[in-house]
C-alpha cells in the first residue's frame, strides 16, 4: 500500500472536531474549553481543532490533553477597554469590515476545513460558523446563551442591519445547545437546553490555602475576578476596611495589599479557588455565574447597561444561586458594607441542572463516532 495513503487513512479514523470560538473577552473560550476538555476524556480518539485567538495557556488550563490551536477571528463581539466600558463605534465599524470580506474569510475556512477533514463544527457562538458548514456540507452546532444578534439589535440604528445578517447566518445552525440564563434565540431553528457548563476545581481546599497563605475563614474570603478584560475602577482602596478579611484576584494591575493576594500563575482558574470562598464579586458573565452557581458560592454582581445578555444573567443567577445585585453606585462608590450583609436566597427552590458538559460531549461524541 502506498504509504501517504496508508496514513492518511490511519489519520482518517480520528474524529476531527473543530470548535470555533467567538473573539471576545476570555468567558467564551473557557466554557467551551471545559466542554471540549469533557469531550476528550470520554473519548480520547477525538482529534480537537480549537479555532480562537485565546491565548493557548488559557486553553490548556481547561484541556489537559492535546489539541491543534488555530488562531482565527471570524468575529469580535464587543470592543472594549475592560470588562464594562464598550465602543460602539469600534464595533460598528469591525461588524461592517467583517461583513465586506465575509466571502473572503469564508473562503480560506472552507479550504482549512476541507483539506483536514473535519466531521463536526461545534461554534460559541461566531455566526459565520454555520456559513463554513453550508460551504463544506458537513453540520454545524452551537452552544450559548445567547446570539450577538441580541445584543447588536438592542443597539438599533445601524446595528438593526448587522443583526438582521446575524440572525441570517444563525438561521444556518444545524443544532443549538441552549445553556442556562438564556435568552429566546429566536433565529436558531433546531433547539436542545442543557445544563450549566463549567470548569471544575482542580485542587484540594486544604492545599491551596497553604500555598498561597488563605488562613481566613470561608465567609471571610472573597474572590474578585472580573474576565480577560479586567476592571480598571475595581476600588481597591475598600479592603481597607476588611482588614481581617482575605481577597483573591487574577487582575496583575492590583495594588500590593497585605489582604489581597494575587493570583499570576497561569495554572489556576477562578473556579480553582471558588470552594475556598465565601462569595465570588464578578461583573455579569455566563461563565463566572455557572460556575459559581454549580459550585454553590454566593454571587455578588451588578447590573450591566447596554449589553441585553445581563439582563437574562441576573435573572438567572437571582433565580437558582444566593446572590446579591449591588447598584453600580454601591460597588464604585461605596464602601462594599454590602459585604456584611447576607446574600439573598434564589427564588426557585428547584434546583437547575449542572451536566451541560457531560450532555453536549455525549451528544457530539455521539455524533462523531455513529455515522
Amino acid at each position: 500500500m502506498n504509504v501517504d495513503k496508508f496514513f492518511s487513512q490511519q489519520i482518517r479514523k480520528r474524529p476531527i472536531l473543530y470548535i470555533a470560538i467567538t473573539n471576545h473577552g476570555f468567558g467564551h473560550a473557557t466554557r467551551t474549553a471545559s466542554v471540549a476538555a469533557t469531550i476528550q476524556k470520554l473519548c480520547p480518539d477525538v482529534l480537537l481543532i480549537m479555532v480562537t485567538t485565546a491565548p493557548r495557556w488559557l486553553l490548556e488550563s481547561y484541556i489537559e490533553g492535546d489539541f491543534i490551536h488555530r488562531p482565527r477571528a471570524f468575529d469580535l463581539g464587543v470592543i472594549q477597554a475592560d470588562s464594562l466600558t464598550m465602543d460602539k463605534a469600534a464595533t460598528l465599524e469591525k461588524l461592517l469590515d467583517i461583513k465586506k470580506h465575509q466571502n473572503s474569510l469564508v473562503a480560506s475556512e472552507v479550504n482549512f476545513i476541507r483539506q483536514n477533514r473535519v466531521d463536526l463544527i461545534l461554534a460559541d457562538i461566531p455566526f459565520l460558523a454555520p456559513v463554513f458548514a453550508k460551504a463544506t456540507d458537513i453540520p454545524c452546532w452551537m452552544v450559548s446563551n445567547f446570539g450577538w444578534d441580541l445584543i447588536y439589535r438592542d443597539w438599533g440604528g445601524e446595528f438593526i442591519a448587522i443583526a438582521d445578517w446575524i440572525s441570517e447566518c444563525y438561521s444556518k445552525c444545524d443544532r443549538l445547545f441552549r445553556l442556562p440564563f438564556h435568552e429566546p434565540m429566536q433565529a436558531f431553528k433546531n433547539i436542545t437546553d442543557v445544563g450549566l457548563t463549567s470548569g471544575s476545581p482542580r485542587y484540594l481546599a486544604d492545599e491551596l490555602r497553604s500555598i498561597w497563605g488563605i488562613n481566613t475563614p470561608q465567609e471571610k474570603t472573597i474572590l474578585l475576578t472580573f474576565g480577560g478584560l479586567g476592571l480598571q475602577q475595581i476600588p481597591y482602596d475598600n479592603l481597607q476596611h476588611f482588614s481581617d478579611w482575605q481577597f483573591i484576584t487574577f487582575d496583575k494591575s492590583a495594588p500590593d495589599l497585605p489582604n489581597l493576594v494575587k493570583i499570576q500563575d497561569n495554572k489556576y482558574r477562578p473556579v480553582d479557588f471558588m470552594p475556598i470562598c465565601g462569595r465570588v464579586v464578578s461583573k455579569p458573565g455566563y461563565g463566572t455565574f455557572a460556575e459559581a452557581t454549580r459550585w454553590e458560592i454566593p454571587m455578588v454582581t451588578i447590573p450591566r447597561e447596554d449589553f441585553a445578555e445581563a439582563n437574562f444573567l441576573l435573572e438567572g443567577i437571582a433565580n437558582y444561586n444566593h446572590h446579591q445585585i449591588v447598584t453600580p453606585t454601591e460597588f464604585f462608590q461605596g464602601k462594599w458594607n454590602f459585604l456584611r450583609e447576607s446574600p439573598q436566597a434564589p427564588k426557585q427552590t428547584q434546583g437547575i441542572a449542572k451536566d451541560g458538559n457531560e450532555a453536549i460531549a455525549q451528544a457530539i461524541i455521539d455524533k462523531l463516532t455513529h455515522k
